[in-house]
Protein backbone atom coordinates (compact mmCIF):
# COMPACT_ATOMS: atom_id res chain seq x y z
CA UNK A 1 0.00 0.00 0.00
CA UNK A 2 1.10 3.65 -0.24
CA UNK A 3 1.80 4.07 3.47
CA UNK A 4 1.83 0.61 5.08
CA UNK A 5 2.32 -3.08 4.40
CA UNK A 6 0.46 -6.28 5.31
CA UNK A 7 2.27 -9.62 5.44
CA UNK A 8 0.93 -13.10 6.26
CA UNK A 9 3.87 -15.08 7.67
CA UNK A 10 4.53 -18.69 8.62
CA UNK A 11 7.17 -19.06 11.35
CA UNK A 12 8.98 -22.39 10.98
CA UNK A 13 10.91 -22.54 14.23
CA UNK A 14 11.42 -26.30 13.95
CA UNK A 15 13.21 -25.90 10.62
CA UNK A 16 15.39 -23.10 11.96
CA UNK A 17 16.44 -25.26 14.91
CA UNK A 18 17.51 -28.02 12.50
CA UNK A 19 19.98 -25.82 10.61
CA UNK A 20 23.69 -26.45 11.08
CA UNK A 21 25.93 -23.64 12.27
CA UNK A 22 27.09 -23.17 8.68
CA UNK A 23 23.52 -22.84 7.41
CA UNK A 24 22.69 -20.28 10.08
CA UNK A 25 25.76 -18.20 9.26
CA UNK A 26 25.18 -18.37 5.50
CA UNK A 27 21.62 -17.11 5.98
CA UNK A 28 22.60 -14.40 8.42
CA UNK A 29 25.42 -13.19 6.14
CA UNK A 30 22.83 -12.66 3.40
CA UNK A 31 21.41 -9.95 5.67
CA UNK A 32 24.43 -8.72 7.65
CA UNK A 33 28.22 -8.93 7.48
CA UNK A 34 28.42 -10.88 10.72
CA UNK A 35 31.75 -10.78 12.58
CA UNK A 36 35.35 -11.40 11.59
CA UNK A 37 35.16 -14.81 13.30
CA UNK A 38 31.89 -15.89 11.67
CA UNK A 39 33.24 -14.98 8.23
CA UNK A 40 36.48 -16.80 9.03
CA UNK A 41 34.51 -19.88 10.16
CA UNK A 42 32.79 -20.17 6.77
CA UNK A 43 36.14 -20.44 5.03
CA UNK A 44 37.27 -24.05 5.43
CA UNK A 45 40.93 -23.16 5.06
CA UNK A 46 40.71 -20.39 7.69
CA UNK A 47 38.55 -22.47 10.03
CA UNK A 48 41.39 -24.94 10.46
CA UNK A 49 43.53 -22.17 11.97
CA UNK A 50 40.89 -21.09 14.52
CA UNK A 51 41.34 -21.79 18.20
CA UNK A 52 38.82 -23.68 20.31
CA UNK A 53 37.83 -20.43 22.04
CA UNK A 54 37.19 -18.73 18.67
CA UNK A 55 35.02 -21.61 17.46
CA UNK A 56 33.07 -21.48 20.72
CA UNK A 57 32.50 -17.75 20.19
CA UNK A 58 31.20 -18.48 16.68
CA UNK A 59 28.77 -21.01 18.16
CA UNK A 60 27.47 -18.39 20.58
CA UNK A 61 26.99 -15.91 17.73
CA UNK A 62 25.21 -18.54 15.64
CA UNK A 63 22.81 -19.22 18.51
CA UNK A 64 21.83 -15.54 18.57
CA UNK A 65 21.51 -15.38 14.78
CA UNK A 66 19.38 -18.54 14.70
CA UNK A 67 16.87 -17.04 17.14
CA UNK A 68 16.70 -13.85 15.12
CA UNK A 69 16.08 -15.75 11.89
CA UNK A 70 12.77 -17.15 13.16
CA UNK A 71 11.74 -14.05 15.09
CA UNK A 72 8.93 -11.93 13.60
CA UNK A 73 10.21 -8.76 15.24
CA UNK A 74 13.59 -9.15 13.53
CA UNK A 75 11.92 -9.97 10.22
CA UNK A 76 9.84 -6.78 10.38
CA UNK A 77 12.80 -4.77 11.61
CA UNK A 78 14.88 -5.73 8.58
CA UNK A 79 11.98 -5.37 6.15
CA UNK A 80 11.01 -1.94 7.43
CA UNK A 81 14.61 -0.78 7.51
CA UNK A 82 15.07 -1.78 3.87
CA UNK A 83 11.87 0.00 2.80
CA UNK A 84 12.78 3.11 4.80
CA UNK A 85 16.24 3.31 3.22
CA UNK A 86 14.79 2.94 -0.27
CA UNK A 87 12.08 5.55 0.35
CA UNK A 88 14.50 8.07 1.87
CA UNK A 89 16.85 7.53 -1.06
CA UNK A 90 14.05 8.19 -3.56
CA UNK A 91 12.94 11.31 -1.64
CA UNK A 92 16.53 12.43 -1.08
CA UNK A 93 15.98 12.86 2.64
CA UNK A 94 16.93 11.36 5.99
CA UNK A 95 15.15 10.67 9.27
CA UNK A 96 12.39 8.49 10.61
CA UNK A 97 10.19 6.91 7.95
CA UNK A 98 7.72 4.67 9.83
CA UNK A 99 5.20 6.21 12.22
CA UNK A 100 5.31 3.44 14.82
CA UNK A 101 5.95 -0.20 15.61
CA UNK A 102 4.27 -2.93 13.60
CA UNK A 103 1.15 -4.71 14.82
CA UNK A 104 0.90 -8.50 14.69
CA UNK A 105 -1.95 -10.97 15.11
CA UNK A 106 -1.54 -14.71 15.60
CA UNK A 107 -3.67 -16.82 13.22
CA UNK A 108 -4.63 -19.78 15.37
CA UNK A 109 -6.50 -21.96 12.87
CA UNK A 110 -7.47 -22.40 9.23
CA UNK A 111 -10.48 -20.12 9.62
CA UNK A 112 -8.28 -17.23 10.71
CA UNK A 113 -5.78 -17.99 7.94
CA UNK A 114 -8.41 -17.90 5.19
CA UNK A 115 -9.93 -14.66 6.47
CA UNK A 116 -6.62 -12.87 6.94
CA UNK A 117 -5.31 -13.90 3.52
CA UNK A 118 -8.42 -12.57 1.78
CA UNK A 119 -8.34 -9.42 3.90
CA UNK A 120 -4.74 -8.72 2.87
CA UNK A 121 -5.22 -9.71 -0.78
CA UNK A 122 -8.16 -7.33 -1.12
CA UNK A 123 -6.49 -4.32 0.51
CA UNK A 124 -6.10 -2.37 -2.76
CA UNK A 125 -9.70 -3.12 -3.80
CA UNK A 126 -10.98 -2.10 -0.39
CA UNK A 127 -9.03 1.18 -0.57
CA UNK A 128 -10.26 1.94 -4.13
CA UNK A 129 -6.69 1.73 -5.45
CA UNK A 130 -7.53 -1.19 -7.75
CA UNK A 131 -10.77 -2.23 -9.43
CA UNK A 132 -10.19 -5.96 -8.97
CA UNK A 133 -7.61 -8.47 -7.65
CA UNK A 134 -5.96 -8.84 -11.08
CA UNK A 135 -5.04 -5.13 -11.02
CA UNK A 136 -3.88 -5.14 -7.39
CA UNK A 137 -0.15 -4.52 -7.65
CA UNK A 138 2.27 -5.89 -5.03
CA UNK A 139 -0.22 -8.50 -3.81
CA UNK A 140 0.03 -12.26 -3.53
CA UNK A 141 -3.31 -12.70 -5.25
CA UNK A 142 -2.07 -10.94 -8.38
CA UNK A 143 0.97 -13.24 -8.46
CA UNK A 144 -1.19 -16.30 -7.95
CA UNK A 145 -3.62 -15.35 -10.72
CA UNK A 146 -0.80 -14.67 -13.19
CA UNK A 147 0.93 -17.95 -12.26
CA UNK A 148 -2.33 -19.95 -12.45
CA UNK A 149 -2.87 -18.80 -16.03
CA UNK A 150 0.49 -20.38 -16.88
CA UNK A 151 -0.21 -23.47 -14.73
CA UNK A 152 2.65 -22.52 -12.43
CA UNK A 153 3.23 -21.92 -8.71
CA UNK A 154 4.81 -18.62 -7.55
CA UNK A 155 8.27 -19.49 -6.25
CA UNK A 156 8.13 -17.21 -3.22
CA UNK A 157 4.61 -18.11 -2.04
CA UNK A 158 3.29 -21.19 -0.24
CA UNK A 159 1.37 -23.60 -2.50
CA UNK A 160 -2.26 -24.65 -1.97
CA UNK A 161 -2.75 -28.37 -1.41
CA UNK A 162 -6.43 -28.79 -0.59
CA UNK A 163 -8.00 -30.30 2.56
CA UNK A 164 -6.08 -32.00 5.36
CA UNK A 165 -6.20 -35.47 3.83
CA UNK A 166 -4.45 -34.18 0.71
CA UNK A 167 -1.74 -32.17 2.47
CA UNK A 168 1.97 -32.80 2.29
CA UNK A 169 4.56 -30.60 3.98
CA UNK A 170 4.08 -26.87 4.50
CA UNK A 171 1.21 -25.63 2.36
CA UNK A 172 -2.05 -23.70 2.53
CA UNK A 173 -4.92 -26.09 3.39
CA UNK A 174 -7.32 -24.95 0.66
CA UNK A 175 -7.71 -25.64 -3.05
CA UNK A 176 -6.25 -22.84 -5.17
CA UNK A 177 -9.30 -22.51 -7.43
CA UNK A 178 -11.63 -22.36 -4.42
CA UNK A 179 -9.51 -19.61 -2.87
CA UNK A 180 -9.32 -17.60 -6.10
CA UNK A 181 -13.10 -17.85 -6.40
CA UNK A 182 -13.54 -16.73 -2.79
CA UNK A 183 -11.35 -13.66 -3.35
CA UNK A 184 -13.11 -12.84 -6.61
CA UNK A 185 -16.61 -13.13 -5.14
CA UNK A 186 -15.69 -11.23 -1.98
CA UNK A 187 -14.19 -8.40 -4.06
CA UNK A 188 -17.32 -8.26 -6.20
CA UNK A 189 -19.50 -7.75 -3.15
CA UNK A 190 -17.60 -4.78 -1.77
CA UNK A 191 -19.46 -1.50 -1.89
CA UNK A 192 -16.37 0.60 -2.53
CA UNK A 193 -18.02 3.78 -1.28
CA UNK A 194 -18.36 2.25 2.19
CA UNK A 195 -16.07 -0.51 3.36
CA UNK A 196 -18.40 -1.56 6.18
CA UNK A 197 -21.07 -2.65 3.72
CA UNK A 198 -20.98 -5.95 1.85
CA UNK A 199 -23.86 -6.84 -0.44
CA UNK A 200 -25.01 -10.21 -1.66
CA UNK A 201 -23.23 -12.15 1.08
CA UNK A 202 -25.70 -15.04 0.68
CA UNK A 203 -24.14 -15.79 -2.70
CA UNK A 204 -20.78 -16.74 -1.18
CA UNK A 205 -21.92 -18.79 1.80
CA UNK A 206 -21.71 -22.09 -0.11
CA UNK A 207 -18.17 -21.63 -1.43
CA UNK A 208 -15.94 -24.62 -0.47
CA UNK A 209 -13.36 -22.53 1.41
CA UNK A 210 -16.03 -21.05 3.68
CA UNK A 211 -17.57 -24.47 4.30
CA UNK A 212 -14.18 -25.99 5.05
CA UNK A 213 -13.28 -23.16 7.39
CA UNK A 214 -16.66 -23.35 9.12
CA UNK A 215 -17.75 -19.82 8.25
CA UNK A 216 -21.24 -18.52 7.63
CA UNK A 217 -21.85 -15.59 5.30
CA UNK A 218 -22.50 -13.36 8.30
CA UNK A 219 -19.30 -14.34 10.10
CA UNK A 220 -17.37 -13.86 6.85
CA UNK A 221 -18.81 -10.35 6.58
CA UNK A 222 -17.66 -9.62 10.13
CA UNK A 223 -14.18 -10.93 9.42
CA UNK A 224 -13.43 -9.15 6.17
CA UNK A 225 -14.64 -5.84 7.59
CA UNK A 226 -12.91 -6.15 10.95
CA UNK A 227 -9.73 -8.22 10.91
CA UNK A 228 -7.75 -5.28 12.27
CA UNK A 229 -10.44 -3.47 14.23
CA UNK A 230 -12.36 -6.33 15.85
CA UNK A 231 -9.47 -8.56 16.91
CA UNK A 232 -6.41 -7.78 18.99
CA UNK A 233 -3.51 -10.23 19.10
CA UNK A 234 -5.23 -13.52 18.19
CA UNK A 235 -7.78 -14.62 15.60
CA UNK A 236 -9.50 -18.00 15.77
CA UNK A 237 -12.91 -19.54 15.12
CA UNK A 238 -13.90 -19.34 18.80
CA UNK A 239 -13.11 -15.61 18.89
CA UNK A 240 -14.97 -15.06 15.63
CA UNK A 241 -18.07 -16.76 17.02
CA UNK A 242 -17.87 -14.71 20.22
CA UNK A 243 -17.58 -11.48 18.22
CA UNK A 244 -20.49 -12.55 16.03
CA UNK A 245 -22.62 -13.29 19.10
CA UNK A 246 -21.82 -9.84 20.53
CA UNK A 247 -22.66 -8.26 17.18
CA UNK A 248 -26.06 -9.99 17.09
CA UNK A 249 -26.85 -8.86 20.65
CA UNK A 250 -26.07 -5.26 19.74
CA UNK A 251 -28.37 -5.50 16.72
CA UNK A 252 -31.20 -6.92 18.86
CA UNK A 253 -30.73 -4.20 21.46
Amino acid sequence: MSNHTHVVLHVDKHKALSWTTEEVLHRWHMLHRGTILTRKFLSLSQRQTMSEAEIKTVGQSAKIYRERLYDISWFMRLLNEYIARQANKEDDCTGRFWEGRFKSQALMDETALAACMVYVDLNPVRANIAANPEQSDYTSIQKRIEAARLHKQPRDLFPFTGPKNQRTGHAIPFCLQDYLQLVKDTARHFDTSRYDKVTGSKDIKNLPVLKQAGLSAESWHLLITGVETQFSTRICLATIRRKLSQHKKRKLA
